[in-house]
């Protein structure tokens, strides 16, 4: 990620010109900062875990959104997107114009390698202020792995760890299952 504008913007000013905008930026502290696009892998991972979990929870309290929902993080400030979320019962949106949520049930990051230490480091500080978010998933576009984050009662997050393509990762807030060969149906892994 590279900062767009070094200028202090105020988040009025930020979610005006994002709105108005042809490409997604995130914004933290007076900066707005430009994504980059995703590579092939990582669009089939998206597009396959947005099936995957959308056929699980169809008819059910639970909506999955793609990575157009911008998410907003009140106790930080950061406006930022995730690959997928899952919210679960009423959106809590930030204002009129229904296009930021502020209460994921559950949020996944593709990995892409610009992104990922941002994605298990400072992001997921972001996330973990979040009280409605339960489970955070970081899956690998590289090779087939999932890290499973699951808050736990006493507000710590435990790790568990997918690598193989017959593993199932259970996501328990939502009633869910991911079939790892189904999350890399059509991928392709360079020897």
């Amino acid at each position: 990620m590279t900062v767009h504008d070094k200028r202090d913007v105020t988040p009025e000013e930020y979610l005006t010109l994002e709105r108005a905008a042809e490409t997604k930026s995130e914004y933290l502290d007076g900066e707005i900062i430009a994504m980059t696009g995703a590579s092939r892998r990582h669009s089939l991972v998206t597009a396959n875990l947005i099936r995957e979990l959308g056929q699980q929870l169809k008819g059910r309290p639970c909506e999955v959104l793609s990575g157009d929902m911008r998410i907003w993080v009140p106790v930080t400030g950061l406006y930022t997107y995730a690959d997928l979320v899952v919210v679960c019962g009423e959106p809590a949106l930030a204002d009129g114009h229904f296009d930021t949520l502020m209460n994921p049930t559950v949020l996944i990051e593709v990995l892409s390698p610009s992104t990922q230490d941002y994605d298990r480091g400072t992001k997921f500080v972001h996330y973990r202020a979040l009280d409605s978010l339960r489970e955070y998933l970081l899956v690998s576009q590289d090779q087939p792995r999932v890290e499973h984050y699951i808050k736990q009662k006493d507000g710590n997050w435990l790790l568990s760890e997918a690598a193989d393509l017959s593993a199932t990762v259970a996501l328990p807030s939502i009633a869910c299952q991911l079939v790892m060969a189904e999350i890399y149906d059509r991928v392709r892994f360079e020897a």
